[in-house]
């Protein structure tokens, strides 16, 4: 057996691992959460967003579902609720100030806040071997710029608890900063990114914002950038950065109120962004966000999972 097929097979491993772990149910002493506890789920109205959504749901949760259409969000909660499971729908643009506000003023009249985050939204124009980057501008300001937007309204909003709160970020793993195959290259840039202790939004948004000068003036493919789906591996890049930045912040919050956030890559699912081209199935996409939503004894924060396993940045 060659390295693939043993690569390959312990992978497949690893999905009837997962596979065998989503049967068994928390036990009552693991059941942080209740029917009162608010997840909310943006970009649900379909593919792994949904999947998350059902899932939670499943667990007991009341579960909020967005999307920046009316129309599909309101049809895909009638699924939820037809099925007998507690879901809601408010529209949420991430990267409309005036929309974020609504909803989350939406939510501290309707909840009081909320308790679990999971930051699903998220578009991407390239498919196979394309790596156009016709659209940089709408992938960075969806994927990075709007999952930051959506943690700085609703952290305010995050209820207390001895469980404490969490946030869970899907990126992917085409944004690890030393990726042999599709990293960055610009040694100054990496280990800026590289260097928690003094990473800031300022010098993640930089970066970003250079990929796109470059962009526009044509010099992007000497920047040194990723080579594979160069705009959005970018900016899931930044989720990560940002996730690790954001975790070190929080750390200084008091017991009683934590708030842990994670990021995670659900891998390369059979969805229409994918062009319905990838491997993994959306149940098994969904399930490393909901274990991490779920963890009973949750101390992991500015981590990097796969298959419920960490890997490195």
């Amino acid at each position: 057996m060659d390295k693939k097929e043993r690569a390959k097979e312990k992978k497949e491993k690893r999905r009837q691992e997962i596979s065998l772990l989503r049967t068994i149910p928390y036990s009552d002493h693991q059941r942080w959460w209740s029917s009162e506890t608010i997840a909310v789920v943006t970009g649900a109205n379909r593919g792994i967003g949904f999947e998350i959504a059902h899932q939670l749901a499943s667990h007991g949760i009341t579960v909020v579902l967005t999307s920046r259409e009316t129309a599909v969000g309101e049809e895909a909660v009638k699924v939820f609720q037809e099925g007998g499971l507690n879901v809601a729908f408010h529209q949420l643009d991430i990267v409309d100030p005036a929309s974020i506000q609504t909803f989350c003023d939406w939510i501290k009249e309707t909840y009081g806040g909320l308790d679990i985050l999971i930051n699903n939204a998220g578009v991407n124009f390239n498919f196979g071997k394309d790596n156009s980057v016709e659209f940089s501008e709408m992938v960075i300001q969806v994927n990075y710029f709007g999952t930051k937007n959506m943690i700085k309204a609703l952290t305010p909003l995050m209820r207390p608890s001895p469980a404490g709160s969490r946030i869970v970020s899907v990126t992917s793993r085409l944004g690890r900063l030393n990726s042999k195959r599709n990293g960055i290259s610009n040694v100054a840039v990496r280990e800026q990114l590289e260097n928690v202790d003094s990473l800031s939004e300022e010098v993640i948004d930089k970066t970003m914002n250079t990929f796109l000068e470059q962009v526009k003036d044509g010099t992007w493919e000497s920047g040194g950038w990723p080579h594979v789906f160069t705009d959005y591996s970018l900016s899931k890049l930044a989720v990560n950065a940002y996730t690790r930045l954001m975790a070190r912040i929080f750390e200084e919050r008091p017991e009683g109120e934590k708030i842990y956030v994670n990021c995670y890559c659900p891998g390369w699912v059979k969805t229409a962004m994918t062009g319905w081209a990838g491997h993994v199935t959306i149940e098994e996409a969904a399930d490393t966000a909901v274990w991490l939503a779920l963890l009973p004894d949750q101390f992991v924060s500015g981590k990097f999972f796969a298959e419920r396993r960490e890997i490195n940045f």
